[in-house]
């Protein structure tokens, strides 16, 4: 089984190597003349302005010097890989445990995928029946020559199959990656048990799989950070290395800002400056570096006590409103259409219901009666309120009868 420490290790060259030089260089005298940086009254470093309305006075104070970084802000990557795992202060600093900034959840898995197939020659890749549809195109773009997608879900009763799951991924063959939903499970609402979990993170300690954890609803799906990040936990209690994918989109609702992070586990941190390389290689040959504002905006909420604790609260806020959504929903389902059963969307969690509909279905909803949704019949359901659940219940109803 290849693992993070069988990485040949390289060096950086070129610009990183110059800059990271210049970084680490304590001397006061030392001159940046690689991209024109200088230093201002408070100690920050900034791109030279372009305009100046005083002297000292710098007007575009927004070209922070820490987007030069490939890997992106290192002080965000850490409080990002503390909110999946807590304390990881003795981890982070002996290497056993690192993030890389990325542009989204999105950018996360790209750059992960890439690492799998570039330098752990990693070629089959495994993601759960149904999944979010990227998931086999980024896996498809970066190389793999195998997608497979395990039984997840059983159409018929929409639960998970786990037992359909747990066959699958045993048969899978040694360094095969596969993608694992930490929680608020995309498009099906459906969560494995902690001792499912346990299940599977002892099918892929023996058969010496890759977990690829994909985190973007942290919070939302029961209302508790940690208590979404059980998986993530636990897996690595069990001294599994992995890599997880996570998104700040929904988690603080700034999709058009794409922050993400990509935290690595591994079992020892001795060639934690090689492993780093080639990821900033990956990505300066991508995007060069990721973007600045989004995500120190939460470097500020997750540094600040104050301010964390107010975010963190929200979430139960959000948890217990998809509920009571969820309610309703499942209510006016059962009085418009008896002849089938809705337990499965108070059953689910997060932010997805699953209505299991035809492609035709779907499209005669949303010609019909406007009602818009993906092919697989996923409702999210921040966009159900209680005044259009009755309309949306309606023409369900009216969909189902007829012969489509």
């Amino acid at each position: 089984m290849v693992q993070f420490s069988d990485i040949p290790v390289v060096r950086h060259v070129g610009y990183i190597e110059v800059n990271t030089a210049f970084q680490n260089d304590v001397s006061p005298l030392k001159v940046d003349l690689i991209y024109g940086t200088f230093k201002s009254e408070d100690g920050s470093n900034y791109i030279l302005p372009v305009v100046k309305r005083a002297e000292n006075m710098v007007v575009n104070d927004t070209l922070s010097h820490d987007y030069l970084s490939p890997a992106g802000i290192e002080s965000f990557s850490k409080l990002a890989c503390r909110l999946l795992l807590g304390d990881i202060e003795n981890l982070w600093n002996d290497g056993k445990v690192f993030g890389i900034q990325s542009i989204g959840g999105t950018g996360a898995l790209k750059i992960g995928a890439e690492f799998l197939a570039q330098h752990m020659n990693c070629t089959t890749v495994y993601y759960p029946d149904p999944s979010w549809e990227m998931h086999g195109s980024i896996f498809s773009f970066s190389g793999f020559q195998k997608k497979i997608q395990y039984r997840y879900m059983n159409r018929e009763t929409i639960e998970i199959d786990f037992e359909g799951f747990c066959e699958d991924i045993s048969n899978a063959s040694v360094d095969s990656v596969v993608i694992l939903h930490a929680c608020g499970h995309n498009p099906s609402g459906l969560d494995l048990s902690k001792e499912q979990w346990r299940t599977v993170a002892e099918i892929m300690k023996e058969r010496k799989l890759i977990p690829f954890f994909d985190i973007a609803y942290q919070g939302i799906a029961s209302g508790d950070i940690e208590e979404d990040t059980w998986a993530v936990r636990h897996f690595h209690s069990e001294g599994i290395e992995f890599l997880c994918a996570q998104s700040f989109s929904k988690m603080f609702t700034i999709y058009n800002e794409r922050v993400g992070n990509l935290m690595i586990v591994q079992k020892s941190g001795h060639n934690i400056e090689s492993l780093k390389i080639h990821f900033e290689r990956i990505i300066r040959s991508i995007y060069s570096s990721p973007p600045n504002h989004g995500a120190r905006t939460i470097l500020q909420i997750l540094s600040n006590p104050k301010l964390y604790d107010e975010w963190s609260s929200s979430f139960k806020a959000i948890a217990a409103r998809i509920i009571e959504l969820r309610k309703a929903l499942r209510k006016a389902l059962e009085e418009e259409v008896a002849f089938k059963k809705w337990n499965h969307i108070t059953d689910q969690k997060g932010m997805f219901i699953f209505l299991n509909l035809t492609d035709s279905q779907v499209e005669y909803l949303r010609n019909f009666h406007h009602i818009y949704m993906i092919n697989c019949g996923r409702v999210n359901v921040s966009g159900l309120n209680f005044t259009n659940i009755s309309y949306v219940a309606k023409a369900i109803n009216d969909t189902l009868r007829k012969n489509i």
